[in-house]
C-alpha cells in the first residue's frame, strides 16, 4: 500500500507580551493546501520570547500526521536562529543549562524530530499579511480577561530559576 503524500504545510506564528514579562499571548495560522486553522491562547504572565515558541509549538502539536514538511515562518530571531545557527543541539548537549525557557526548547524537540520542518525569519510588521493577522491573534489572546498562567514561567519565576 502507497504512502498518503499530504502537501507541504506553512506554519506562520508570533508571540506577543506587554510588559515583557506582563500578559502575553500567542497566533498561530496553519495552511496545508486550501485548509486553514487559526490558534491563539493567552497567559497573564509571560514574555515574548516564551510566546514566539510556543506558537511554534502550539502548531506543530496541531498536526495529525508523522513526517510533514513543514515549513515555519516566524518574525523570532530567537526561534529561527536557535534552529538554523545550531544552538538548539548545543543547549541539548549541554543539558540545557543557563538556557532561557529551558521547558518550551525540551517540549520542541520531539516535534522537531516527528517533522521535516524547516525555519525561515521575516520582518515583523513590515506588511506581511500571515503575519500581521498572527500578531492580531497574539495581542488579542493577551487582552481577554481572566488569562491562565503560564505555570512554567510563573513556577520558575517564583524558584528565582529564570535565565
Amino acid at each position: 500500500m502507497t504512502p498518503v503524500q499530504h502537501p507541504p504545510i506553512y506554519l506562520f506564528t508570533d508571540g506577543a507580551a506587554a510588559g515583557n514579562p506582563g500578559p502575553g499571548g500567542y497566533g498561530a495560522i496553519l495552511r496545508c493546501g486550501s485548509l486553514e486553522k487559526e490558534m491563539s491562547e493567552g497567559f497573564r504572565l509571560t514574555t515574548n520570547n516564551r510566546m514566539e515558541l510556543l506558537s511554534v509549538i502550539k502548531g506543530l502539536e496541531a498536526i495529525r500526521w508523522t513526517g510533514a514538511e513543514v515549513h515555519v515562518v516566524s518574525d523570532s530571531s530567537y526561534v529561527v536562529k536557535a534552529i538554523n545557527e545550531g544552538w538548539l543541539p548545543a543547549w541539548r548537549a549541554k543539558g540545557f543549562k543557563k538556557v532561557k525557557n529551558p521547558d518550551l526548547w525540551m517540549r520542541i524537540l520531539p516535534l522537531l524530530e516527528k517533522h521535516n520542518v524547516s525555519f525561515h525569519w521575516i520582518k515583523g510588521h513590515a506588511g506581511h499579511p500571515e503575519n500581521e493577522r498572527c500578531d492580531a491573534l497574539a495581542v488579542e489572546a493577551r487582552m481577554r480577561e481572566n488569562l491562565p498562567p503560564d505555570e512554567a514561567y510563573e513556577e520558575m519565576q517564583e524558584t528565582n530559576t529564570l535565565i
